[in-house]
């Protein structure tokens, strides 16, 4: 399994009046982890936004352990769980400075183009992406 590492320094203004890290900030940590991800593969979100694609969320899951407080670091690993030629399903996993499992998570993303904001297969838009995503995910076929 192909796995991308990001670290994170807590900010202030990430944590809510219980000092802690809000909810909604580690759906953002997912966001880094991601893009990192796609950088670590050898490619560029905003390149692929520049060419005229997006890959807008569809849905989100979120399983929260152990919370982060200001000045702490965070692991993010992520990984591509699944891929389908289409839709992509992003893991995440959010340690602390301990090697504690803190976040764990997923998000699936649909590659749509961005003027009509219809599906299009990765195949088809971005072939050097889907074989790399076909390699990574360990598929080699369509569903």
């Amino acid at each position: 399994m192909v796995q991308s590492k990001t670290e994170i320094e807590v900010r202030y203004a990430e944590t809510d009046q219980m000092g802690v890290v809000h909810h909604a900030t580690y759906l953002v940590w997912f966001e880094v982890g991601r893009t990192q991800f796609i950088k670590d593969l050898g490619f560029s979100y905003a390149q692929m936004e520049v060419d005229g694609f997006l890959a807008p969320v569809t849905d989100i899951t979120i399983s929260y352990k152990r919370p982060f407080k200001y000045g702490e670091k965070a692991d993010i690993r992520t990984w591509l769980k699944h891929y389908n030629g289409i839709r992509s399903i992003y893991a995440y996993e959010i340690y602390n400075e301990s090697g504690k499992l803190c976040i764990s998570g997923t998000s699936t993303h649909v590659l749509v183009n961005k003027e009509t904001f219809k599906p299009i297969r990765m195949e088809k838009a971005l072939p050097d992406w889907h074989e790399a995503y076909q390699k990574v995910s360990g598929t080699s076929r369509k569903e």
